[in-house]
């Protein structure tokens, strides 16, 4: 045989099986990636149905029976996609419980955590209600972007994998706590179905609005810790206040404390760190009442102040940050005025979720996925530009853990808040590719 001839036979059948095989075999990943996108926009007419109910129903923290009544509503969404549901009682912690929702796929290569919350910071007797469109692309709600519109996507990604039989590949659990906002103590019970999930997992992903831009997502947040100080004086006529045996007062003292720690370089030095003094009062009698965050004083202007209470939080991006910053702030309140006492504590609270490096890899692909979908890179969000989340639960028991995949909006936690409605596809296609291409690493 010609050797051209027999160069020419080999390349021949090497594209025959090239092509017949390709034509044969599973489909290719693009291509599944643009199902999981054609399914998305099919779907959006029942994903903006499923907002405006859910934002239309009341579910502030303390509101538990409509806490409760979301629950339901997502509750039986998840179950249509063959979900395991499961409520998560929350008396133990005095608020109104968990959704917990389970799909563990029969050929599962990933065990991911999907974080979202029902609860708003809108009560019923809020002049704040209902879903109102303002136009083509925005519209407002209590809870439409903190996040209602982050729940609403995390199911349309999921509803996706499940069409295209992708959600096999992955071990999915999704909490939905009920206390995102005002969290049930103690915080061991609150947070516990979170952190049980957290541990089963290997990555996390939180479902929260981040900084309100699509362009941005978290690798790291803040943790939040509340601090209560409390100062006790010697009572006296005010014409006697400095005398030795009468000292400076504890309003003098609160006062002390409070500009020490905003003039202090120690502290004003630790990038990412914030504290501050939220609540202050003072007098001759003071009663503070914790439930409601009130207090009431009564005194004078010629007396020498016997009590004073200054509330605050600090939020500090690292477990050791806190742990530094805590040590100096106890450092100043030890140097006591004279004839004054003073008693600084911190109450449990949210852990900050550190930059690791494994967020930042998680980051690196779901940024990956956006440019690859058309919607261009994502960047990590300022610290100092988010607050406290659910998923500084988790991240310390995941491989990697991200936040702010949910829906782009402004004004959260105000009457004004906005959702930015084109963010409910783009936020879902970019949370379904990236959960496919998880599965096949």
């Amino acid at each position: 045989m010609n050797t051209y001839f027999r160069l020419f036979l080999v390349t021949t059948l090497s594209l025959w099986w090239a092509v017949h095989t390709h034509a044969s075999s599973p489909e290719s990943q693009p291509a599944v990636e643009q199902r999981l996108v054609d399914h998305i926009d099919r779907q959006q007419p029942v994903a903006l149905d499923l907002l405006v109910r859910s934002v239309n129903t009341n579910s502030g923290t303390m509101n538990l029976a409509g806490v409760r009544e979301v629950g339901d509503l997502f509750s039986e969404a998840f179950a249509q996609l063959g979900f395991a549901v499961e409520w998560v009682e929350g008396a133990s912690f005095q608020r109104a419980g968990h959704l917990v929702a389970r799909y563990a796929g029969a050929e599962a290569r990933r065990k991911v955590l999907l974080i979202g919350h029902l609860d708003t910071v809108f009560e019923p007797d809020s002049p704040f209600q209902r879903f109102t469109r303002i136009d083509d692309e925005h519209a407002t709600g209590p809870g439409i972007a903190d996040m209602k519109g982050g729940n609403v996507i995390m199911l349309q990604a999921l509803s996706a994998l499940r069409a295209n039989g992708v959600l096999e590949q992955l071990d999915v659990t999704v909490v939905l706590t009920g206390d995102e906002e005002l969290s049930g103590k103690p915080l061991a019970l609150s947070k516990q179905a979170l952190v049980d999930a957290a541990r089963h997992a290997d990555v996390a992903l939180g479902f929260e609005n981040g900084d309100g831009d699509y362009r941005t997502a978290n690798v790291s947040r803040r943790g939040s810790v509340s601090w209560r100080l409390d100062v006790t004086g010697t009572p006296a006529h005010s014409s006697q206040v400095f005398r030795e045996d009468i000292g400076s007062g504890a309003i003098y003292e609160a006062a002390r404390i409070i500009s020490a720690f905003h003039d202090d370089d120690a502290l004003r030095g630790e990038e990412y760190l914030t504290f501050n003094p939220g609540r202050m009062a003072g007098g001759t009698t003071l009663r503070n009442n914790p439930v409601d965050n009130t207090t009431s004083t009564y005194g004078k202007s010629n007396v020498v102040a016997e009590f004073a209470l200054v509330e605050g939080d600090i939020r500090a991006l690292s477990a050791e940050q806190l742990t530094r910053s805590k040590a100096r702030m106890q450092a100043i309140v030890a140097e006591h005025l004279p004839q004054t006492t003073a008693e600084l504590a911190f109450d449990e609270g949210y852990p900050p979720m550190a930059p690791s490096a494994g967020n930042l890899r998680l980051l690196a692909l779901y940024s990956q996925v956006s440019e690859d979908l058309g919607f261009g890179p994502v960047t990590a969000v300022n610290p100092l530009r988010a607050g406290a989340a659910d998923i500084s639960f988790a991240a310390d028991h995941v491989d990697m853990a991200i936040d702010g995949l949910g829906m782009s909006g402004s004004e959260g936690h105000t009457v004004n808040e906005t959702g930015y409605l084109p963010s409910l596809a783009l936020q879902a296609k970019r949370a379904a590719v990236l959960l496919y291409r998880l599965a096949q690493e």
